[in-house]
């Protein structure tokens, strides 16, 4: 299980966010070995008084916070944060000083999914990647 969560400015993420969601799911897809039809984003605009980052972001400066289950290698992790800012940079021209990633890691049994803990599951994909 993947959750994205997308943060930044309105205006950028108005601008954006087909090409960002497409770059960000393909690196998940790639880097986790995860099923291509499960993509669960949120998009989350904010306006400029409520988006306060340091004067040497600008204003395309996205965070992107991914919820998943435990269990990826150190490996799988590092190049999903690879995948995200070759793909993000490719797709929409937000560099990695515009960019943060952060990954938080859950076991499955913290999960409610479809009516059911998460480790009672049955998965169509591997976690242990």
């Amino acid at each position: 299980m993947a959750q994205v969560k997308v943060f930044g400015l309105r205006a950028s993420l108005d601008t954006h966010r087909y090409k960002l969601s497409e770059a960000i799911h393909q690196a998940i897809v790639e880097a986790l070995d995860y099923p291509t039809e499960k993509r669960f984003q949120r998009f989350i605009a904010l306006e400029e008084a409520d988006f306060i980052y340091p004067s040497d972001r600008s204003p395309s400066y996205t965070i992107i916070e991914i919820s998943m289950f435990a269990g990826r290698s150190t490996a799988a992790k590092k190049a999903l944060i690879g995948a995200l800012y070759r793909n993000v940079n490719e797709a929409c021209g937000i560099g990695p000083q515009d960019l943060e990633i952060t990954l938080f890691e859950t076991p499955r049994e913290n999960w409610g999914i479809r009516g059911q803990p998460g480790d009672e599951l049955t998965l169509s994909y591997t976690v242990h990647v």
